[in-house]
């Protein structure tokens, strides 16, 4: 478990969620149909709009790297000015807004070590999504800096999660549990720089809440509310801990699909908000 007071991934996440007030994380999906035109600049204009409108209600900004890889190398060099724009906002705003790159990454260690660069060090973001199935040494690179980090893919949102996420798995002769539930062993095994969350879907708000209560301190990032049929109560309250924080609930759509982003931004910042304090005032 996490013990030191070292300048961690989630001390800077919890900074920006204390200054925002905020538990959204704003997706940058440039959808192609959503574009004015099947292009990179198009999908650079997307989302420069809405990280300007909505970047006072974002607890943090998570850029899919397949809607810009789409577009070839011109897509990956409008994803980097997308982060670097993000990256504009936090100095204007005073508060450090994370980027999550959305890219699923997980290979054997020496690539790896040559993704988290990639990352890190050539796009510039702060944290990376991972699936876990290669093992530690698979984590390892983007793990090493506390400052990055990584969520596992754990219990994810779409109904095919049960394939393989829901098998049962008895490790080192253990009591049986499902393969999500001891991937948040892990997570929290391996949580040694406060630097590793889970993906845990908003999908799954009975599942969500088993995971909590097996790790309490672990930060969750929650997709699936809106588009995927996520409701945002449930998720709240299945997956806040006990300080009110420890979940981000990622949503694309339902912003930028909106008439006025930086309202329906600011109006689901506020619910959740709103939930959130009335769960812990009940407790």
């Amino acid at each position: 478990m996490y013990t030191s007071r070292m300048e961690t991934f989630f001390t800077f996440l919890e900074k920006r969620v204390d200054d925002s007030s905020s538990l959204l994380c704003v997706g940058l999906d440039p959808h192609i149909p959503d574009l004015q035109e099947p292009t990179a600049a198009s999908a650079l204009a997307f989302c420069l709009n809405l990280v300007k409108r909505a970047a006072p209600y974002a607890a943090a900004f998570k850029p899919n790297a397949a809607f810009f890889e789409v577009f070839g190398a011109e897509g990956w060099m409008a994803l980097k000015r997308v982060i670097e724009a993000i990256h504009e906002e936090s100095a204007r705003m005073g508060s450090k807004i994370p980027i999550i790159l959305d890219a699923k990454r997980g290979d054997i260690a020496s690539t790896a070590e040559a993704y988290s660069i990639s990352a890190y060090e050539t796009l510039g973001v702060d944290c990376v999504t991972i699936n876990p199935y290669l093992g530690k040494d698979s984590i390892d690179p983007f793990v090493k800096n506390p400052e990055k980090g990584i969520f596992l893919l754990c219990k994810t949102s779409n109904a095919g999660s049960a394939d393989l996420q829901d098998l049962m798995v008895t490790p080192n002769d253990s009591t049986a549990m499902p393969l999500y539930m001891y991937v948040a062993q892990l997570a929290q095994r391996w949580n040694v720089n406060n630097n590793i969350g889970v993906v845990v879907g908003a999908t799954h708000p009975q599942i969500m809440e088993t995971i909590r209560a097996a790790a309490p301190d672990l930060w969750f990032l929650a997709p699936g509310v809106g588009a995927q049929g996520g409701e945002l109560k449930l998720a709240l309250e299945a997956g806040l801990r006990k300080d009110g924080k420890g979940i981000l609930l990622p949503v694309s759509r339902g912003i930028s699909r909106a008439a006025d982003p930086a309202k329906a931004a600011a109006e689901l910042r506020d619910a959740m908000l709103e939930i959130r304090e009335s769960r812990i005032g009940n407790r």
